[in-house]
């Protein structure tokens, strides 16, 4: 068993302020990576994991349920974050989901 999962971690998409949120199950906010939505394209801006929970996989385990959550929306990444992106990097897995960003994606009046 992990240390994310011994926390008992649940990660929700907060669609209206454009992040995933990583809480413990009993509401203990741990974390989010927040994002644009570009069309069909997501692109992860930022993560922030809270202290406390720092070096327990709470970073990975939101990143794999977000990547997880826009692969069953039919949607492409854009890993601008540094946390994502080198995430990506490691889990091959989500390779076919990954696209390279555009000065558009980039933009945050578009």
């Amino acid at each position: 068993m992990s240390d994310a999962d011994a926390l008992h971690l649940v990660v929700t998409h907060n669609r209206e302020h454009e992040r995933y949120e990583v809480r413990t199950d009993d509401g203990r906010f741990a974390g989010f990576t927040a994002y644009w939505l570009r069309g069909d394209r997501v692109v992860f801006l930022h993560t922030v994991v809270k202290e406390e929970f720092e070096g327990h996989g709470v970073g990975s385990f939101l990143a794999s349920h977000a990547l997880d959550d826009v692969r069953s929306r039919g949607l492409r990444v854009v890993a601008v974050c540094p946390f994502i992106h080198a995430y990506v990097e490691r889990h091959h897995e989500y390779d076919d989901l990954v696209e390279p960003a555009r000065p558009e994606d980039l933009d945050p009046d578009a």
